[in-house]
């Protein structure tokens, strides 16, 4: 604990419970202190309410200084964020959607988590296979039935009867 505390710069103890390690996975924990948020005015309708209160939050996580993220869940976050990260590595995601700022910070929190989670879990191997035989000929044969039944409903011409 007291590495941690180091790095946070902190040394009070109530101010070390602001620093204990968020655990998005089993092998991933973040440090509040990566989290930067900013709060602003959230758009759109919400009358007087919504000119005063800063509500919205812009949540900040350099991802690509993280220690807590190899470099594999690296690429698939940077891939999987698109335009939400930076060119610095920095994903930045805006929430708005609650009326607080606490409902508001959760939901980045939330988001943000999930985008890791994703990132963290392997892309499946896909072993490339054939069509068998049978499966083969069964596909051409329902084709020429398919075919068949086509040609039964054409219009008959008057050198067929």
């Amino acid at each position: 604990m007291h590495y941690i505390l180091a790095y946070c710069g902190l040394s009070d103890n109530a101010l070390a419970l602001k620093c204990a390690m968020i655990d998005v996975t089993d092998t991933i924990s973040i440090s509040p202190v990566e989290l930067q948020e900013t709060f602003v005015r959230a758009p759109g309708a919400g009358g007087q309410n919504v000119n005063k209160v800063s509500s919205a939050v812009q949540l900040r996580f350099d991802a690509r200084h993280c220690l807590a993220l190899s470099n594999a869940v690296f690429l698939r976050l940077k891939k999987l964020a698109g335009r939400r990260m930076t060119s610095d590595g920095i994903v930045i995601i805006s929430a708005s959607r609650f009326r607080t700022q606490a409902g508001n910070r959760k939901d980045a929190q939330d988001r943000l988590f999930a985008l890791i989670r994703d990132a963290a879990t392997p892309p499946k191997f896909r072993r490339a296979t054939r069509p068998s035989k049978g499966a083969k000929r069964k596909r051409l044969d329902d084709k020429r039935h398919h075919g068949d039944t086509k040609k039964g409903r054409a219009k008959v011409s008057r050198a067929d009867h």
